[in-house]
């Protein structure tokens, strides 16, 4: 453990964090409580990030010249120098939020730990921008002292704290961490803007960060840690259920207008107990041994289609070459198979049902829909043929084997252009199919299954299904889901429902009426 402290990358940008803090002491002729943030932005940030952004030459540049900028502001703390500084910093927090999104579209809504850390990351932009507010003396519409309070609740609340969760959560992870994470991570808005806004909005923040912060200690306590690291990480979340109580305090003190506990006694209590025992013990605990990721790289390939499709107009038969590549097809009709391999012998009717609650956003999103030709429902609920032809595709310009795509169009409006192909990953052969975007790529990774004579298509299963979006290199999980259910009728009829589902939510579903032609 020690060696792993002595040997981290991190260890670098902690030390210098501690030098340069010792020589703002030195120069500070600013108030005490100032240190809070100061000791965030020059030691617990910087090193927090070094252990999950890759830091090359240039990062660690763009690190050192933020800590300097910081360090320097203690010795010119107000002027165009100042403003230059604190735009210095603002800067350094937009790289890092970059860092974050960069992150996130590797992976996307996939690892709830690697999307904590991503978050992190993200929110100490708006801590910048509140530094920066509050060393150019930005008119917010509060008082100074407001304004900083509230930059140091992003650098310690909504940076620290989700990029330490996301480190915990690569050790563990169950219902109840993934339920906590996302509480801790709507937190620091709410609770800014109730600081803001609304006493109550502030009330529901605090009772959400005391549900939340009391069931990481919890996982912490559960979760198998080397001893030494295990104490230190300990301490740190005990601290954040200790300071949490104050807080409540504070509330009460607002909402009854009995201001017995204040800023001033806020600051001395809930400031220094983070400060010292959240911040401070928790970054060496994380600087004894920095977790692995958990989260492995897409490897399934991926069209290289874009934009519109440019096609030959070659004519395809179907949208598989034979379904027995991916399901048994003994104890299914044979007209399941049939249709999948023939599919332009087959007329298709539809209807179209969304979901209530989502009907407003499907309302706004037509517009854009029938400019892009793609994903353009109705949104009528009628029942509607959809018409259309499959085509051979280029599969040197998809990178993909064998490609063909089924255009579908209702009343000559382009519907749905997917690219149907398929890949292989351990031993399981699933539908790969890709949906052209602008600049971008939709891609549904679909594993085929036989259930009481029916066939299912599924995004939600293991190995490589999802659904993702790809773009450039990226390719990004969606939180999206999808099942389609294919039932023989007769020898010529089949009957498709297919379920889309977002965050969980059902949002859309369409019932096919399928009829071999004569």
């Amino acid at each position: 453990m020690l060696v792993n402290l002595r040997n981290n990358r991190s260890n670098f940008i902690f030390l210098l964090g501690i030098l340069f803090t010792v020589i703002c002491f030195v120069l500070s002729g600013q108030p005490n409580y100032l240190w809070l943030l100061t000791v965030a932005q020059l030691i617990f940030v910087p090193t927090m990030v070094s252990m999950v952004v890759d830091v090359q030459k240039v990062g660690k540049a763009i690190i050192i010249g933020m800590m300097l900028a910081v360090t320097l502001l203690h010795w010119s703390t107000d002027g165009v120098l100042a403003n230059v500084l604190a735009g210095m910093y603002l800067l350094y927090t937009f790289y890092i939020a970059i860092q974050g999104v960069k992150r996130f579209l590797q992976r996307g809504f996939t690892n709830i730990a690697e999307f904590a850390i991503d978050m992190g990351l993200f929110y100490l932009a708006l801590g910048g921008l509140w530094f920066f507010a509050y060393v150019t003396n930005m008119d917010t519409g509060f008082s100074p002292l407001i304004t900083w309070l509230t930059a140091i609740h992003f650098h310690y609340s909504a940076c620290l704290l989700p990029i330490s969760v996301g480190l915990l959560g690569r050790l563990h992870d169950s219902s109840g961490y993934r339920v906590m994470v996302m509480m801790l991570l709507a937190g620091p808005i709410l609770v800014a803007i109730g600081i803001a806004f609304s006493i109550l909005i502030e009330i529901f923040a605090v009772a959400l960060y005391i549900f939340a912060i009391y069931g990481l200690f919890f996982v912490a306590l559960k979760t198998k840690l080397p001893f030494g690291q295990g104490l230190l990480l300990r301490i740190s979340y005990g601290a954040l259920c200790l300071t949490i109580l104050g807080s409540c305090l504070y509330v009460y003190s607002r909402v009854s207008g009995n201001f017995s506990i204040g800023i001033p006694e806020m600051l001395q209590f809930h400031g220094v107990i983070n400060g010292v025992f959240f911040g401070g013990i928790g970054v060496i605990a994380w600087l004894m041994a920095v977790p692995p990721t958990t989260q492995r790289p897409f490897e399934f390939p991926v069209s290289q289609i874009r934009g519109k499709l440019h096609h030959e107009n070659i004519p395809h038969p179907g949208l598989v070459d034979s379904l027995q590549d991916f399901v048994d097809t003994a104890k299914l009709r044979p007209v399941i198979p049939h249709f999948y391999e023939h599919t332009t012998t087959y007329r298709l009717l539809s209807t179209v049902q969304w979901k209530t609650w989502f009907r407003p956003f499907a309302f706004l999103y037509q517009g854009m829909s029938r400019f892009l030709q793609q994903l353009n429902l109705p949104f009528s609920s009628k029942q509607i043929e959809m018409t259309g032809s499959i085509v051979q595709v280029d599969s040197a310009r998809d990178s993909r084997p064998s490609p063909r795509a089924w255009i579908r169009t209702i009343h000559q409006q382009t519907v749905f252009v997917a690219i149907y192909s398929k890949h292989t990953s351990n031993e399981t052969t699933y539908m790969n199919i890709a949906l052209p975007l602008p600049f971008s790529t939709m891609v549904g990774i679909l594993y085929a299954y036989e259930e009481n004579g029916q066939l299912h298509l599924t995004s939600r299963h293991d190995g490589d299904t999802g659904i993702y979006l790809a773009i450039g290199k990226n390719v990004m999980r969606l939180p999206l889901q999808e099942h389609f259910q294919i039932s023989g009728v007769d020898d010529k009829t089949l009957s498709a429902r297919h379920q889309m589902t977002l965050f969980g939510m059902p949002f859309l579903q369409i019932d096919y009426h399928i009829k071999r032609n004569a």
